[in-house]
């Protein structure tokens, strides 16, 4: 394999790191991604921080704002719907290829699980976020195709920013106990099952969404002003009420 030239890991490092924070719910949706600031911190031309973002705009994590710059994308309701649809085809069809599961397989899961029990006894909410997605990355990395592994991780990051903007309530035991059944059917040897069970704990997660919510534009000042969430109405309720 070639080895990458330090302009073309530094680029690689832009991707890795924005997407690796998603990933871990330290970045959230509509975050400014100024081209001046990444070239600083990982100091390389803005050029090269371009190409990265038009790779990101391409993998549908960031998109442009014509004189305004790059921001992490804000999923509409109409996307989430067609993520979590995507995700089902990709987790169940892969699900019912494998045949087997390793013990080191086993073991590394069984791990994942006890991970995600202690993060849900210690209320860590971002820690839960990062296993609830890494999760569904573990089991295609044991299945060996590391193709499906970028497109979930891909898939998954663009989850987690629909969870910000759309989960109203964290039902972080339902979601782990849904784990469960999944690992205990493929310990079983059984996949189709284990493929069932993995669409039915996506369609779960999906129905705890909100997609009738929008975004609140001051929601990050709001938090730093510590001033109660927005109740956001929709114009076309906005426009029935009635004037004092």
């Amino acid at each position: 394999m070639q080895d990458l030239s330090p302009q073309q890991s530094a680029q690689n490092g832009i991707d890795e790191a924005i997407v690796s924070s998603i990933l871990s719910a330290r970045i959230r949706p509509g975050t400014r991604l100024s081209e001046n600031q990444l070239a600083a911190l990982f100091e390389v031309s803005r050029t090269r921080v371009r190409e990265a973002m038009m790779r990101l705009e391409a993998r549908g994590i960031v998109n442009v704002s014509p004189r305004r710059g790059w921001f992490v994308v804000e999923p509409s309701a109409e996307e989430a719907m067609t993520v979590y649809e995507a995700r089902r085809v990709i987790e169940a069809g892969l699900l019912r290829t494998m045949d087997r599961l390793t013990e080191t397989g086993l073991t590394s899961l069984n791990a994942h699980l006890a991970e995600e029990k202690s993060a849900i006894a210690a209320g860590d909410r971002q820690r839960l976020t990062c296993l609830m997605g890494d999760f569904h990355i573990r089991i295609a990395e044991l299945a060996g195709n590391a193709i499906l592994v970028d497109i979930l991780r891909d898939l998954t990051a663009r989850t987690i920013l629909i969870s910000m903007l759309y989960q109203s309530d964290f039902h972080a035991m339902q979601s782990h106990l849904g784990h469960c059944r999944i690992v205990a059917a493929m310990e079983e040897g059984d996949f189709l099952k284990a493929a069932a069970l993995s669409v039915e704990h996506l369609d779960e997660v999906e129905t705890g969404l909100d997609l009738t919510r929008r975004p609140d534009p001051l929601a990050d000042l709001r938090r730093s002003l510590s001033l109660p969430p927005q109740t956001v109405v929709s114009s076309s309720k906005a426009s029935r009420k009635t004037k004092p």
